[in-house]
């Protein structure tokens, strides 16, 4: 009996940029990724880790996406800015504390963490009917074809207010997989995604939440839970918060005023303590 098993293969970045008439070339990150889309992966991992604000600032991505190249082609991708881009490499500081799965460990407060230059999106925009919401999970599911063959892939998906798939991308990790949507957008140079919400098939950390920011993507949901710090950054930046997307319920966090009940869209959720919830969550 065989079983099929989702691939985890190193993917080096790198950069190159001018600095005071010297053209450079470094490596600024190895991570562990499933192969495919690497191009969509460099570019939204430069743009949420605050090295570039937008696509134009590419020059050229250069690298093979082959992925069936037995020869193990794919293996690096590297981005060629313009000349007159400024380069902040100090930014990347941040990216060393994560991995493929788990994210920004360790980390005990925002003012630590790359939030810098970050802006809230429009406050009242995007409107979702909660019953839209609901969908959503078995959306992602049925467009998941990596993780119905496997069960080993997270996904991550931009739909609009009508409940619409915009993009959606899979991979071993899900912050590989949420910079890979907002890379697909960023080189049609669709963003800020300020009509979207941003869909993860598993929990929401701070740095799915910070990605979101970049993007500028208002609404964030997760299947799982969101931590602790997810929830301060949703707060801090108004964005809305949304968990335990599963079994035709959910939990809200912060940001209700994006969010109308399935008997009127003209009608809010009401704020609790802990969460943002109406009795027909």
């Amino acid at each position: 009996m065989t079983d099929a098993l989702a691939v985890e293969e190193p993917l080096e970045i790198k950069l190159g940029y001018e600095r005071s008439g010297n053209y450079i070339r470094r490596s600024i990150s190895i991570t562990m990724r499933t192969p495919g889309q690497d191009f969509d992966l460099a570019s939204g991992f430069l743009l949420t880790e605050g090295i570039i604000t937008d696509y134009d600032q590419i020059a050229e991505i250069s690298g093979l996406e082959d992925q069936n190249d037995e020869k193990g082609a794919g293996q690096s991708v590297c981005v060629e800015l313009k000349p007159e881009v400024p380069v902040d490499l100090k930014r990347l500081e941040r990216h060393f504390y994560t991995t493929s799965s788990c994210g920004v460990c360790g980390k005990a407060s925002l003012e630590a963490l790359n939030l810098a230059g970050l802006k809230a999106p429009p406050a009242d925009q995007p409107v979702f009917a909660n019953e839209v919401i609901k969908t959503l999970p078995a959306s992602l599911q049925r467009n998941q074809p990596g993780y119905a063959a496997t069960g080993g892939l997270h996904g991550a998906a931009l739909f609009d207010p009508g409940g619409d798939l915009v993009v959606l991308r899979e991979d071993v990790g899900r912050h590989n997989a949420v910079d890979k949507v907002i890379g697909s957008q960023l080189r049609e140079n669709r963003l800020p995604l300020h009509e979207c919400l941003l869909l993860v098939s598993g929990r929401t950390s701070f740095e799915i939440l910070q990605k979101a920011l970049a993007a500028g993507i208002p609404v964030v949901a997760g299947v799982g839970a969101p931590s602790s710090l997810a929830v301060e950054v949703a707060s801090t930046f108004n964005l809305t918060l949304i968990g335990f997307l599963r079994n035709g319920r959910f939990n809200l966090y912060s940001g209700g005023q994006r969010i109308v009940t399935s008997r009127s869209r003209g009608r809010k959720y009401s704020k609790s303590k802990t969460s943002l919830s109406p009795e027909s969550a």
